[in-house]
Parts: structure tokens; C-alpha cells; sequence
């Protein structure tokens, strides 16, 4: 019986069918926390008994060190304004070690763990993308990488040194006209060939684009697919893609060209390639892993995805946090802060849960890689996540700066984040492909613990161990079904936690939404199956669920690593009832479009109708805006911790600089204020802002003169603060498009 069902659900293509590529996609890297929510029953102990790092004396002293002194070398309005890092800063870059930070100490390199390295990029990549793809790059996927795992000894003892003194700078050529998100269908090829003397050679013919720091390179990384018509290198005729690398200046290799990026602009650019020929010993491995380069490439993004695009993202995210609660209170309309009001405040409160959240996410994403994981799937839905959420927050931080948000010019803070945040969407892994393909297309498949076995044992034709996994899966399905009852009826009180406190809820409703997670996972493979490649919305729908699952975990882990902070709880409570609610509408979307006969029609009529009259959240309420807005609107050991890790601005400096000057100001005379504000309330002082009445607080002797210089010098800086640039019509229709800000800083400019 079980070997005739096992050859119906080969034919009838009941299961996806998995491509060689496809197969080692899936095998590549290991299952974490994500394995724990695809069983429907997770363990929230050991979850928050993982790992979550700190960074080590050395790593953190490089970082408030090299890395921030970096940052204070760059200009960033003259960066945007030339598309140029300053010569200085790249030099600055190699001298310190920024580019061997993944490189082994043995090789030259500082041998950072990925938790610092994460750290360095999100400081440096957050304050300017041109510069910072100068550490990005080299310490991504690249050379270095790929060679550190799996280059010959000669190419690593020749090779690594140069490339963390800097001596080498590299890019990575995968991407083509033709091959985009799907990178394994590149065109570029190689034919094995012999020279005139008899040597074994490859001929390469390609077309790269998008190649970051391509135009400045002279060490390119390129994927192309092996062709051997004579099998010279025994591995068969087409071997598959391979991995070389090839020096500026070899005959018939071009880079140099630009692309220009939207935003603030880096280097990006075409390498094109005409009868290039090389050695198999430029293959990384060696010829011996030639055709190896997708399973090398699958490998290395396991985890690699988690890592540089995240933390660049992440780190917008903690800055937009940093100036936007400080300009909600230097910022005054109606007699008061714009951030008392609870428009505003919504805006603030969002900005600061989501900083709190991510940055969880990526410290313990960041630690589990340390300590051994590679999790594909997890390091696909933090990439998407995150280079989403900076752009809405960019958004909503925009929204609060209003005029000032809008006008540009070396003032504006957030425009420039906001025009480059596409080009972390795209890169990468376009999120469209990886959040309707890969996260659940792969987690479905891969972190399911009996979906892989049972498409091995049908392709193996094994009626025995299909007939077990198969037992094993109906189990499975059946014992989750019953949680998801229980759980919906007792809101997740059945599944317990593993806290006690406000907390708990938490993990309760996590631990329903799981179960839920992972029936409509199993309904979805039974039903659907082998259609589910083409379902990208519904996929979609799956990956924004299993995404908002670790998110919310993320938070909760760091709330514990913290010590349970008292004055973090609203921040925790908003993140997870906004994840919640997402999670919500994730499953009532999935409910609504299951193309399926009669289990569709029971998920979208009644199951769907239990569902929406009893959530798991309908959002943070409106309680909870207000204290969780205050997180990152006072200058404290919370708004330092919130936004750790942000490079701070010189405060002579236009834009974030003198912003926070006065908010540091504006904080200092509270005091002082409230002496005002409490005479006021005895009719001691005529109405009115505080500033507005400093004589005559002097004069009745509430205030000293000291103090009412204080306070002066808080206005002043708010008003300045608060200024946007203006431009002579020459300078606003001249040659460039913005002139330097020494032009604009120094002429009397519009209140925003």
C-alpha cells in the first residue's frame, strides 16, 4: 500500500520537486530556532538559553575606537554631493584592519567574531554607505571568505594577507543581465582549454553588473559556469559553476565603469570580460573544486545574509531612532514638545519597539552564527525584514521632522537613508524573491522535521523509510491540529512559558501562533504541494508569520539577556503585541486564499471566522505609545542603549550634530524649566514657554542668571536645530546639484 501511494505522490507531483541547484540550497547551512517553530511545539527554555554575546574587550574597544573615529573623518553631505570617499578615510580603512576583520590572525587579520564585525558594519555602513562598502564588501561574501574556507594553502598564505592589509581590494561578480535573485543561471562561461605550450587554461566570456566596488577593485571574485568539452580537469564535461579570481589588468578584463545608486551613491559598476584567460590554480580550491561554486556560494550565504545587509539596515534603524526622538523634543508647536503629542508619539513609539526588536534580532542571530550555526532561512527573513522596516521607519521619522525631513541640504539627517534604502531591498536577494521563494519555500522544506526526509525517501524509492516519515508526518499533523484547538481556546495558557510576569503572555501566544504556523504549513504541503512555487502571495503570507515569530523571540531574548529591565518592559510589550498582530493578519490572509477544495472553504469560512473574534493581538494599545516613545526621547541610559552602537556626530557639526547638541541641552536645563513651569502654576510668571519669559523668571528671582543663560543657550541651539538650508538661485541652479555646506551653514535659514 505505502510503496503504490509513494509512486501516486511521485506522479501527481504532490511534493516540489527539488533541482540539483535547488538541493544544495536546502542542504546548505543548519536548522536553528526555526526548526522549533515549523514543529508547532517550540521550546521557549532552550531558545532563551541561547547564546547572546557580548562583544569582547578588544572588539569593543575597536569599534568605540577606529570605527567611530572613521566616522568622524567623513563629511557625509560632501560624500553624497562628490559620490567620493575621501581618500583619506579609505587609506585610514586599510591601515586600520576594517578590510581582515573575517580573516584569521595567523593571516594578518583581526579574526573578529561575526557578533563584532555585524557591530563595526552597522556603525560605519549606517553613517555612510559610500565609505562603508570599503568594510562591507571585503568582509562579506568574497575573497576572503570563500577563501578562508576553502582556498588551497598557497592561495591563502598569498592572498589573505594583502587582502586584509587592503593591498587587494575585492568585489564579488555573480550578478548578470540575465541572472539576478535566480543567480543560478548565470551566463558567464569558461571553456577549459589547452594553450599552445601544452597548459590547461579557461577562457572566460561574461557580462557583470551591479558589482560593488567593482570600479575601484583590482581583485575580482567571478562565477561563471564550466564548460570541458575534453573533460581536461576531470570533472565531466559541465561541471557547473566555479569560482575564480582574476587581477586588474589581465588582458581582456574591463572594470572601472559606474553604475550610480540611488542615495548618497557608491562605487558600483559592469565588469565585462572578453577571452580572459586564466589558470585553473585562480579557481578557489584549486581546480579540484571546479563546479563547486554554487554548493561554496550556497554555503557561505547560509549565513551570510544575517551579517552585512542586516546590520547596515539595523544600524539606520537605531539611528533614525536617535535623531527622531531627540527632535520630537527639541521641536516645540502649541506651547510644547511635538513629541508629547500622541500623533507624534505613535510615530516615535514605533520607531523605538522596532530598534529595540531588531537589534535583538541581530545580536542573537549574530551570536548563533558565532557559535557554529549557519541558518539559511533565518538569515533570509532578517535580511528582508530588516531592509524593509529601515525604509518605513526612514518614512515615519520623515514624517516627524516634517519641512525639515523634506528639505535637503547638509542639515537633513534622514533624506539621504531614505533615497539609498532601496538598494538594500534589491541586493542580495530582492525581497520580493526571498520573501515569497526562499524563506518559506526553503523553511517549509528544509527546517519541517519530515517534509525533506519524505521527498528523499520518494526519490530514493525507499517504501520503508517513506512509509515512517510519512506515519511520522500525519502524527505530527494531528498532534498539532490538537494544540491548535487547546491553545485557541486558552489563548496559549495550555503551552505555558518559560517566564513568569508580564512576559508570560507572551510566550504563551507564541507558542499558539506556532502550532497554528505549523498546521497551515502541513495543510498547505498536503493540498497545495508541488503549486506552492507558483503561490507567492500565500508563500509570502507563510514567510511574514514564521518572520514575526522570530522577531518577537528576539526581543524577548534580549529582554532577558538585559535583566528584565523595568523601564524596557512597555518597549518589549509594544514590540511583541505589533509582531503579534502582524502574525494575525499573516494567518488571516493565508485563511483567505487557500486555493484548496473543501479545506479551502473551511479555512476561509469557519475556521477563518474563529480566528478573527479571537486574535492573538489587534496591536499595541494605545497605552503603550506613550511610555515606549519616551524610551528614545530622553538623554539616558535607555536612549544610550536603544541606540548603542550609532556613530554620534561632532556637535559643531551640521545636521545630527547640532541636533543633538540640543537635545543634550534641552535635557540639561529640565531643572530649570520646571522651576518656571512650578511658579507659573502659583501664578508667580505670566504664561507662556519658558524661554519666552527668562527676564522676568530672573527678575522674581526664580531663576538665577546662570540658569537663565542655561536656558537661553538650550533655545538658541533648538532654533538652530530646527533650521533647514537655503540656496542662492546660482547655487540651487548651478553645476552641482547641492554646494558645499560651509555655502548654505553660515546664511540665515527658514525655520522648519
Amino acid at each position: 500500500m505505502f510503496s503504490a501511494l509513494m509512486n501516486v505522490m511521485r506522479a501527481k507531483n504532490m511534493l516540489p520537486r527539488i533541482s540539483d541547484t535547488e538541493r544544495q540550497a536546502l542542504e546548505a547551512g543548519t536548522v536553528w530556532i526555526d526548526g522549533q517553530l515549523f514543529s508547532g511545539n517550540p521550546d521557549f527554555k532552550g531558545m532563551m538559553a541561547e547564546s547572546y554575546n557580548q562583544l569582547s574587550d578588544e572588539e569593543q574597544a575597536f569599534l568605540d575606537g577606529p570605527a567611530e573615529e572613521l566616522c568622524q573623518m567623513i563629511d557625509t553631505y560632501e560624500v553624497a554631493r562628490t559620490r567620493r570617499a575621501p581618500d583619506d578615510a579609505v587609506e585610514f580603512i586599510k591601515k586600520q584592519g576594517f578590510m581582515g576583520m573575517i580573516i584569521p590572525r595567523e593571516y594578518g587579520g583581526k579574526g573578529f567574531s561575526t557578533l563584532a564585525v555585524s557591530s563595526i558594519m552597522a556603525k560605519v555602513n549606517s553613517y555612510s554607505s559610500t565609505v562603508g562598502t570599503f568594510v562591507v564588501i571585503p568582509n562579506s561574501l568574497g575573497a576572503a571568505e570563500l577563501l578562508k574556507h576553502y582556498g588551497t594553502d598557497a592561495q591563502k598564505d598569498h592572498y589573505l594577507p594583502r587582502l586584509a592589509s587592503g593591498e587587494y581590494v575585492p568585489c564579488f561578480g555573480l550578478t548578470e543581465p540575465t541572472a539576478g535573485s535566480d543567480a543560478a543561471s548565470i551566463k558567464a562561461e569558461g571553456e577549459v582549454f589547452k594553450d599552445d605550450a601544452g597548459e590547461v587554461k579557461i577562457r572566460l566570456n561574461f557580462r557583470k553588473r551591479y558589482i560593488t566596488l567593482a570600479p575601484v577593485a583590482n581583485l575580482i571574485s567571478l562565477a561563471f559556469q564550466m564548460h570541458d568539452p575534453d573533460n581536461l580537469l576531470g570533472k565531466g564535461e559541465y561541471p557547473g559553476i566555479t569560482v575564480v579570481m582574476l587581477h586588474k589588468g589581465t588582458h581582456g578584463l574591463h572594470n572601472g565603469d559606474h553604475h550610480m545608486p540611488v542615495g548618497e551613491g557608491f562605487y558600483n559598476g559592469p565588469i565585462i570580460g572578453e577571452n580572459v584567460v586564466c589558470s585553473p590554480d585562480q579557481i578557489i580550491g584549486g581546480a579540484e573544486y571546479a563546479g563547486q561554486g554554487w554548493r561554496m556560494l550556497m554555503e557561505q550565504l547560509a549565513g551570510g545574509r544575517a551579517i552585512s545587509l542586516p546590520a547596515g539596515a539595523i544600524g539606520g534603524i537605531k539611528s533614525t531612532a536617535a535623531v527622531t526622538g531627540a527632535y520630537s523634543m527639541v521641536r516645540h508647536q502649541f506651547g510644547i514638545p511635538i513629541g508629547l503629542m500622541e500623533g507624534v508619539q505613535d510615530k516615535v513609539a514605533g520607531i523605538a519597539a522596532m530598534a529595540y526588536m531588531f537589534e535583538g534580532a541581530r545580536v542573537y542571530s549574530c551570536s548563533a552564527i558565532d557559535g557554529g550555526e549557519q541558518p539559511p532561512v533565518i538569515s533570509a527573513l532578517l535580511k528582508s525584514s530588516s531592509t524593509e522596516m529601515v525604509q518605513r521607519l526612514l518614512t515615519d521619522g520623515m514624517d516627524v521632522f516634517s519641512g525639515a525631513g523634506v528639505m535637503q541640504g547638509p542639515n537633513n539627517i534622514l533624506a539621504s537613508g531614505y533615497h539609498g534604502a532601496p538598494v538594500g531591498i534589491t541586493v542580495e536577494g530582492a525581497n520580493i524573491m526571498t520573501r515569497t521563494l526562499i524563506i518559506f519555500g526553503q523553511g517549509a522544506t528544509r527546517c519541517h522535521p519530515y517534509a525533506l526526509p519524505l521527498v528523499k525517501a520518494i526519490e530514493d524509492g525507499d517504501a520503508t523509510a517513506f512509509r515512517q516519515r510519512l506515519l511520522g508526518w500525519l502524527g505530527h499533523t494531528a498532534s498539532n491540529w490538537g494544540r491548535t484547538k487547546v491553545r485557541g481556546l486558552t489563548r496559549g495558557f495550555s503551552a505555558g512559558s518559560p517566564v513568569s510576569g508580564p512576559t508570560a503572555t507572551y510566550y504563551r501566544r507564541l507558542a499558539w501562533a506556532s502550532s497554528r504556523f505549523a498546521l497551515l504549513t502541513d495543510l498547505a504541503m498536503y493540498f497545495i504541494g508541488g503549486k506552492l512555487k507558483a503561490k507567492g502571495n500565500l508563500t509570502g503570507r507563510f514567510a511574514d508569520a514564521l518572520t514575526w515569530q522570530v522577531l518577537a523571540l528576539s526581543a524577548l531574548r534580549r529582554f532577558e539577556a538585559e535583566g528584565r529591565k523595568d523601564e524596557d518592559l512597555p518597549v518589549v510589550q509594544y514590540a511583541c503585541e505589533h509582531a503579534l498582530a502582524r502574525i494575525q493578519e499573516a494567518f488571516e490572509g493565508i485563511h483567505a486564499n487557500f486555493d484548496a477544495p473543501v479545506v479551502g472553504w473551511w479555512l476561509r469560512k469557519p475556521a477563518a471566522f474563529f480566528l478573527r473574534i479571537n486574535p492573538l493581538s489587534q496591536g499595541p494599545s494605545d497605552k503603550l505609545i506613550a511610555p515606549t516613545a519616551a524610551a528614545i526621547q530622553a538623554l539616558n541610559d535607555q536612549y544610550r542603549r536603544i541606540t548603542n552602537g550609532v556613530a554620534r556626530a561632532s556637535e559643531s557639526a551640521p545636521g545630527a550634530g547640532r541636533l543633538l547638541k540640543a537635545f543634550r541641552l534641552h535635557q540639561e536645563a529640565q531643572p530649570i524649566m520646571a522651576k518656571i513651569q512650578k511658579a507659573q502654576k502659583q501664578r508667580k510668571l505670566s504664561r507662556g514657554l519658558a524661554y519666552e519669559i527668562i527676564a522676568e523668571a530672573r527678575e522674581t528671582g526664580v531663576i538665577t542668571e546662570t540658569e537663565g543663560r542655561q536656558l537661553q543657550q538650550a533655545n538658541d541651539a533648538a532654533m538652530a536645530a530646527i533650521e533647514v538650508d537655503v540656496f542662492t538661485a546660482d547655487e540651487y541652479f548651478g553645476s552641482t546639484a547641492l554646494p558645499s555646506h560651509g555655502e548654505a551653514e553660515h546664511r540665515p535659514a527658514a525655520n522648519a
